[in-house]
This record gives C-alpha cells, sequence and structure tokens, in this order.
C-alpha cells in the first residue's frame, strides 16, 4: 500500500558510510569490535544487567551479538556502540529499533558495575541523542525501562529525556510482568 507521506530520514542515510564512533563528554562511543567479547561476557552475566535486561550469554552468543551490529547498521534497523572510558569498554549504548521512515528510534544501555557512579550512561545517552539528531536527523528517541529501574529513570531524566507514561503490565522480566516508563526526546527538545 503507497505511503501518502515520504521518510522523515532518507533511506541510504546510515548505510551510505561506516558506522562512525561518537565523541561523548571524556566517552567514545565505537562500533564494537570481535575484541570487546570480554565486556560483552562480563555485562550479560552481571545480576542486575540480567534483571533489566533479561539475558545471559554464553561466549559464543556474545560473539553472535557482536557480529549482527554491522549487518543492523547496513539494514538501518538498529546500532550498537562500546562505551570506552580511559581507553577501556565500560558499557554499550544502542539503538535497538530503528525506523528512519518514522523518524523514531528506541535506545537502550547499561553500564558495568567497575564503571558505574560516574555519570557514563547519562553522558553516553546525551551524545548518542544529539547525533541522531543532528546527523542523523531523527525526531524522536524513545527509552522504556521497568518502573523498578530507579536507576534508569535517573539516567533518563538527566539526559533530557521526559518521563510520558507508563506502560502498563507491558514487559515480562525473570520475576513477572513490569509496568515500564516511556521517556522521549524530540527534535525540537
Amino acid at each position: 500500500m503507497p505511503s501518502l507521506i515520504s521518510a522523515a530520514v532518507p533511506p541510504g542515510t546510515l548505510s551510505w558510510s561506516a558506522q562512525p564512533s561518537i565523541p561523548a563528554d571524556g566517552l567514545l562511543l565505537r562500533p564494537w569490535r570481535a575484541a570487546d567479547r570480554p565486556a560483552v561476557l562480563a555485562g550479560y552475566a552481571d545480576s542486575a544487567i540480567q534483571q533489566w535486561h533479561c539475558r545471559s550469554m554464553t561466549d559464543e552468543e556474545a560473539a553472535d551479538w557482536l557480529a549482527t551490529w554491522p549487518a543492523r547498521w547496513r539494514e538501518e534497523s538498529g546500532a550498537g556502540w562500546a562505551v570506552v572510558h580511559d581507553g577501556v569498554v565500560a558499557g554499550q549504548i544502542s539503538l535497538r529499533r530503528l525506523s528512519l521512515h518514522e523518524g523514531l528510534a528506541e535506545v537502550s544501555y547499561w553500564v558495568l558495575p567497575s564503571s558505574r557512579g560516574q555519570g557514563l550512561a547519562p553522558r553516553a545517552l546525551s551524545a548518542l541523542a544529539a547525533w541522531c539528531f543532528a546527523t542523523v536527523g531523527l525526531q524522536r528517541i524513545e527509552l522504556n525501562h521497568s518502573t523498578r529501574n530507579v536507576a534508569s529513570c535517573r539516567v533518563a531524566a538527566r539526559s533530557g529525556f521526559p518521563l510520558e507514561g507508563t506502560k502498563r503490565s507491558e514487559a515480562r522480566h525473570a520475576d513477572g510482568w513490569h509496568d515500564m516508563h516511556l521517556h522521549a526526546r524530540v527534535a525540537s527538545d
């Protein structure tokens, strides 16, 4: 069925070039590398990350996870970056869902235990959002987290993502169904 509107962001906007690294206030967001597998394994072995991301990974699964990101960039369906602090992978941030046609993305992130409490997540999120609006031309970026995840709520607020509402019983976690907060930023914020 033909669309009556053009794409908010033209197809090819991302895939015409290699995924960039993004400077982020003392951090670097860079595309994942195969050598980052130990950091990914450590992330998904952490009980707090498991609680909110609802997964763990084997070594082989971590390798596969890393290998998916270049294809997602080329397909313009998502993008993932290692959050690097002082030359070491400290976390991840990704556009886990991306629709250039709608000018919309959903972001997710985590920070390794040894790097928490330093403001890395808000700095990474603010830099990624600025890049998405100024360089890619997105209209809206959403962030969803369990209402029980107080830390993610603080990250969203510190990064200029106001709370828009609560989606009741929207996500299933290991301990049952969770209500989810929806935060978002738009290009005009």
